[in-house]
Formats: C-alpha cells, structure tokens, sequence
C-alpha cells in the first residue's frame, strides 16, 4: 500500500467519526464544545470585501493593489466603529506584488486612517495567504503578543499577473525532481491531475456551470450585500481613453446562461485533448479583503458586535504536481484538532481554483454537495490570489448567519503543493 493509500484510508476513517476513535457522542460533545462562548474566543468583530472584478478588463483594472486595500481598510473602520488606534498589527496576504508588498501596504494601513503606531507586513502563501494573514493574527492575539489586529488579503492580477509568476531556478533547484515540479504552471499541473485522476470535463463542466448559477442566484438576491464594500475608483475607457469615476459595488465576472453544454464549447486551455479551460477554472480577477479580531472579552467590553470565531487552522504539503488534492489533506487535519467531523459542519468554502480539484476533494473526502460554495465560488466571481482565504471568512460568516447555521469550514490549494483550512464558527 502507497503512502497516498494510507493517507486516504485514515482520512476516509476520520471523516467517518467511529472509524477514526471519535465516537457519536464524542463528535456531538465536539461540537457542543466549539459552540460554547468562552472569554478568550478569538472573534471576528467585522470582515468585508471589494467587489471582484475581472483582471485587466473589468473595474479596478487600473487600480493599484494598495489603493484597493486602503478601501477595504478604510470600509472595515467604517463598519466596525473601532478607534484605529486600538489596532496593533495588520498582516496582508499577496502573492504578487513586487518586494512582497510590504513597503506599500504599510503606506495603505496610514492612508486608511490607522496611526503610526499600527504595525503592518506582508505575507505570501500562495492561494491560502489571505487565510494565513488572518491566522497569524489570531495566533498572535492567543499567544498574547497584541490585543486587536487585522488580517487581509489583496490582488491585483491586472497589473501583476503574467510569466513573471512563476520565476526561473538555480541549477540546484532544477537539479532535483521533486523541488523542480513547483515551477510547472498550475494550469498545466491541474491538467494532469485531472487525467490521472480520472475527472471528466463533463462532470468539470457541471460543477463550474453550477458555481455560476448559484453566484447568478445570489447576486440576484442580494446575498453578496451585506459583505461587499462598494468603493470608488478611477477607470479609463479601453475605447476613448477617456478617464471617469466608477464605484464598484458587484462581482463583474458572474454571467447569465452559463449551463455544462455552453461550457462544452470552449477549448481546452492547456493541452489539445485537455479538459481544463477558461470556464471551468478560477478567473483572474482584482479584489481586497479584511476581517478584524479580537478576543471575546475585548470585544464585549468595547461594545463590538460578534459575527462569529476563529477555531483552528491547518496548512499540510502534497506533491508540488498534485497541488490540486491540497483541502482532501488539510481538512482531516483540522478536524482532528477540533473533534469534528463532516457531518457537524454546516458549509464548506473551498476554492474553486480549478473545478477538476474541487470535484475530486469533495468527492475523496465525501462532502455532501449541497454544503459547498452554496454562494458559488472562485470559477464564478474571481480568485485574486491573496485575497481569497480572507475573502471566504466574510462569504461564510454572512450566509451562516442568514442560514441561522452554526460552523464553517474554509479551504484552499496552495500552489507548490499545500492545503490550509481553517474552522470558523457563527454568532
């Protein structure tokens, strides 16, 4: 037996609670455990985002990264009411931005409105470091190092994205097997995850036509409201050059009459025969995001409102060439930390970074398909690459909460070869 097969077999006999040494009531008592209010819970007091728009064609093609992230800041001071001055540290999710991002974002922190006296710095996990951002800032306030802080994510693709993503290697690098794989482009890996894995374009092609129609459904509802931050920037005209203010309050990427047999029309991206293409793949897309935290005794006592907690996380390496199976290993894992399993969670927010790689997550792990992505996801409205993890606190929280459901679940791949997923629980 592979070392692959084990994995899978404890990761079948975790999900399945007896199997894993987790009894019935011992996964009840689990969840019971996560719902109860203690004052050193780590809170989520506000979380929003930009809109997101397609890469280098739809709103904010011409706004800067850190312009982006002033406006999701500057909404998120807005929303909560917190004096920015109360707010000690800020970390940032950003895979492409040059130098890290670091010197900008620090200069978007203070022109949001936040003092000096706010620290702030960058982080790249590839697709998870919106989540990472907002996981090192729960840590930070668990281990006691600040009070209050923020984590956030920010991607613009329309000015970053391009050959330049993926850089060249040393000879050493390119020396060894395994460490040369994590430059092959996740287009053409997914590919091939998607032929050894056996995923048709046909089921490929339904699970991204109903990614659309439930974005479809509910940007029509208005369910995206509530998290979106409109914001206001400076667009030129591709047509007359002529420059205007727009604002921008809704995803531009959600289509109309997207069904599996419009998508069968398109042509393979990567590969002649291949299965993988525009639509039933993450778009390319610009987009903020930030969720502020705190413990629940710092909240209570300045009067913020709860949305929900932050539980646990999880971050697990897969094969550089399988990047795609990185929630099937990551999952598991953070169910072992917090007792749980499938059954007690509510909604699962898996990115969608490649319909192939969510259609085989869900199916190995054996979600039930109606608590995935009941908003869409990533194939409908964008995936800026480092805004996502923090993007999917805000879609889980607000719909949770209009559902009057409990606990949460988000999840991503992770170019290079990883998984991250974290456990949030509604108030």
């Amino acid at each position: 037996m592979s070392a692959a097969q084990k994995r899978l077999g404890q990761v079948s006999g975790h999900l399945a609670g007896s199997k894993s040494g987790i009894t019935p009531t011992e996964g009840d008592s689990a969840r019971a455990a996560l719902l109860q209010k203690n004052p050193d819970d780590i809170v989520v007091t506000a979380c929003l985002r930009t809109a997101f728009t397609k890469g280098g064609r739809g709103g904010f093609k011409d706004t800067a990264a850190a312009d982006l992230l002033v406006g999701a800041f500057k909404a998120l001071l807005d929303r909560s009411k917190i004096d920015p001055a109360l707010v000690e540290d800020i970390a940032v999710g950003s895979v492409l931005a040059p130098g890290g991002g670091a010197t900008e974002f620090r200069a978007a922190a203070l022109a949001a409105g936040f003092p000096v006296t706010a620290a702030v710095r960058s982080l790249n996990r590839q697709c998870s470091s919106g989540l990472q951002a907002c996981v090192d800032i729960a840590n930070a306030i668990q281990s006691g190092m600040i009070d209050i802080g923020i984590g956030a994510g920010v991607e613009s693709m329309s000015s970053q994205y391009g050959p330049g993503a993926v850089t060249e290697f040393s000879e050493l690098l390119d020396s060894h097997p395994e460490a040369k794989n994590c430059k092959v482009p996740m287009g053409v890996l997914s590919e091939k995850m998607a032929k050894d894995k056996n995923i048709p374009r046909t089921v490929q092609d339904a699970f991204a036509a109903s990614s659309y129609q439930k974005a479809l459904k509910a940007q029509e509802a208005g369910l995206f409201n509530e998290e979106i931050a409109p914001l206001t920037v400076k667009w030129e005209d591709p047509n007359t050059g002529d420059v205007k203010e727009i604002t921008v309050s809704k995803d531009d990427g959600v289509r109309p009459g997207i069904t599996a047999e419009s998508l069968a029309k398109i042509k393979p991206a990567f590969a002649k025969d291949g299965s993988i293409h525009a639509g039933n793949a993450s778009q390319i897309s610009d987009g903020a995001a930030a969720v502020l935290l705190m413990k629940r005794s710092t909240a209570e006592k300045l009067g913020q409102t709860i949305l929900g907690k932050y539980v646990a996380a999880s971050v697990a390496g897969v094969a550089p060439l399988l990047m795609g199976i990185g929630p099937w290993a990551a999952i598991p894992k953070v169910f072992e930390k917090t007792g749980i399993n499938k059954d007690d969670v509510d909604i699962f927010e898996i990115n969608e970074a490649f319909a192939s790689q969510c259609v085989w997550c869900a199916n190995e792990l054996g979600l039930d398909p109606k608590k995935i992505n009941p908003k869409g996801g990533a194939i409908a409205f964008g995936h800026p690459l480092g805004c996502t993890g923090a993007r999917q606190v805000s879609t889980l929280l607000y719909e949770l909460r209009r559902r009057g459901e409990k606990i949460g679940v988000t999840s991503m791949c992770v170019g290079t070869g990883m998984g991250m997923a974290a456990v949030w629980v509604a108030e």
